[in-house]
């Protein structure tokens, strides 16, 4: 892995890398098909950033599973944030679900679950499009840390950190260069 890709993050703290990434996306999609036995009435909503390109990725695996296209859309969660009043919100993105998510079963896709607050306004945002049958969450990374009682149902690594560390994922098509997940910060 070149050091353009990984920015500034020690080798040594890379736990993830592009194929582990892929294999764990495919069992999720193997999961999520299994549970819902089958794609009929599925929603995959990602939350920006990276959740939106990871909830692509699982949508093209699921089309090659089951043969026909399935589509993933987006869920911006910005406005909806219980942290507006503490800390400057990053730039709106756009909110586009591919199909009505009344009486549907939609999966949040995010990168990394850690206080389960993104996920809490995920929710609320969520609502204000209409009433799912059910609501379940994929994450690529659960780096435990909750603050909330919010559990994903589907997950790539339980990753345990130390609250001073962060967890850097990288994706090739939202970040450019190599796909990885890597712990930065805390000791090493």
């Amino acid at each position: 892995m070149s050091d353009a890709a990984t920015g500034s993050v020690d080798p040594a703290r890379i736990v993830l890398d592009a194929s582990e990434i892929s294999r764990a996306l495919t069992r999720i999609t193997h999961e999520i098909l299994e549970r819902n036995r089958g794609s009929a009435d599925l929603v995959l909503l990602g939350i920006p950033t990276r959740g939106v390109g990871l909830a692509r990725r699982i949508a093209g695996k699921m089309s090659q599973v089951e043969g026909r296209v399935i589509v993933s859309g987006a869920l911006d969660v910005t406005m909806y944030r219980d942290d507006l009043r503490l800390k400057p919100a990053r730039a709106l993105e756009h909110t586009e679900t591919p199909d009505d998510v009344d009486d549907k079963i939609v999966v949040l896709v995010d990168d990394v679950l850690m206080s389960g607050r993104t996920i809490r306004a995920a929710l609320d945002a969520l609502g204000d499009l209409g009433r799912p049958r059910a609501v379940q969450l994929a994450v690529l990374i659960d780096r435990g840390h909750r603050e909330l009682p919010i559990r994903a149902d589907f997950v790539g690594k339980n990753l345990p950190t130390a609250l001073t560390e962060k967890v850097r994922v990288r994706l090739a098509d939202t970040d450019g260069g190599e796909d990885f997940v890597a712990i930065v910060g805390g000791e090493a």
